[in-house]
């Protein structure tokens, strides 16, 4: 379904969110790559990610979400270092590591207690998480071990129609995924370097 990633129509973005609480696998586009949404509060949607992916349950799953009070009142608590990442580089590619809600499916954090999420800089994900009234999976649309996506037509080619809705919003940046860090202590722990330098990282610390 083709969809302008810049500004996206209402009634695109509630078929999709539809779609997330029926327990599809949508593919969208984001500021990095191509990723697969599904509601990580549903066991049932969680699973089926894992398998249209063919990942390992020991691998968390990263959320989006469409704002920092979405973050905190369903994905997890920031910690005051992460409040000082979440203002400087909200919306980005950077992903922080918190201790997760309740209410999140534990397959989505391997049973650790803490879930990666951050709030994209790319309108359709997040209008996409508001739409959908809580944060949605983003791992990449690929699977597991392969090149991941920077096109819609890319995920057909790769998944097929293990997915559900692909919204085609054009090709995505590529390149480094998301920079994610821990941010349930005092002090930043490089989880993976990505798009965002560590030294910039820590400027903000």
């Amino acid at each position: 379904m083709a969809v302008d990633p810049e500004h996206p129509d209402s009634r695109t973005l509630r078929e999709a969110a539809d779609a997330i609480s029926r327990g599809a696998v949508v593919a969208l586009p984001t500021d990095t790559l191509y990723g697969l949404a599904v509601d990580p509060r549903s066991p049932a949607a969680v699973e089926r990610l894992y398998a249209v992916k063919g990942r390992a349950f020991n691998q968390p799953v990263p959320l989006l979400a469409a704002d920092q009070a979405q973050v905190t009142s369903q994905a997890g608590d920031l910690t005051a270092l992460g409040h000082r990442l979440a203002n400087r580089f909200w919306p980005g590619p950077l992903t922080l590591v918190v201790a997760a809600h309740a209410g999140l499916c534990a397959r989505v954090h391997a049973g650790t207690g803490r879930v990666a999420v951050r709030v994209p800089a790319h309108p359709l994900a997040r209008d996409l998480a508001r739409a959908a009234g809580h944060p949605i999976t983003a791992t990449s649309a690929n699977v597991s071990g392969m090149v991941p996506a920077v096109t819609a037509a890319e995920v057909v080619a790769a998944l097929g129609d293990r997915v559900d809705l692909v919204l085609d919003g054009g090709r995505t940046p590529g390149g480094l995924p998301s920079t994610i860090v821990d941010v349930t202590g005092t002090t930043p722990v490089l989880v993976r370097a990505g798009v965002v330098p560590w030294a910039r990282v820590l400027e903000f610390a």
